[in-house]
């Protein structure tokens, strides 16, 4: 699997763009908020989701991780395809859709186009439970701001990786790094994997 792709950007467009690296052009699809992002570069990472379908292999590209780990669970919904959880990123920032999932606003959901209502909740029923709830109400992928952000979103990969679920990673990984700051990533792994 294809975890990032880094190079030049060849092409944008809202809803794609071609990354070229070493000789060959990447087309990525992309939401509204990475397009407003690259617009300004000549190079980007992308972190990348590859879904691969009987007639087509295609990728999805992120700014950062956590955004690629929302557009996951959103895919995981029942009726969410990956077209449709690119719409609803292109609509609300990423912090917007947590906060409306975590709040159960099913009117904000059911405004963006092609989610009704009983898909909307859908969406907040099935995932109410896996957006973990950070410092300060802001919910788990948007702690880029947070002191130890790197290493608690290597120690949560990892651990996702292995097997466990990406919700109990999170909130283990969380307390960890709170009570224990200085720790080096294969620190913060070892604990988790004795307390998961």
């Amino acid at each position: 699997m294809i975890d990032y792709i880094k190079g030049e950007i060849a092409e944008l467009t809202p809803a794609y763009v071609v990354l070229e690296t070493a000789g060959i052009g990447y087309l990525v699809h992309i939401a509204l908020p990475t397009f407003s992002f690259l617009g300004d570069q000549t190079s980007a990472k992308l972190f990348v989701y590859e879904a691969i379908r009987e007639d087509a292999h295609v990728l999805y590209g992120f700014r950062y991780q956590s955004e690629r780990h929302l557009f996951l669970l959103l895919i995981s919904v029942s009726g969410i395809g990956a077209n449709t959880a690119r719409m609803i990123m292109s609509s609300y920032s990423a912090q917007e859709i947590q906060e409306m999932i975590a709040s159960g606003n099913v009117v904000a959901l059911n405004a963006i186009k092609g989610i009704g209502t009983k898909t909307a909740q859908r969406i907040i029923v099935d995932l109410k439970d896996k957006i973990v709830k950070g410092v300060g109400g802001s919910e788990m992928p948007n702690f880029a701001a947070s002191p130890g952000y790197a290493q608690k979103e290597e120690a949560v990969s990892a651990l996702v990786m292995l097997g466990f679920a990406a919700a109990a990673s999170q909130k283990v990984v969380d307390k960890i790094v709170h009570e224990q700051p200085a720790l080096r990533v294969e620190q913060v792994i070892k604990l988790a994997l004795k307390m998961l």
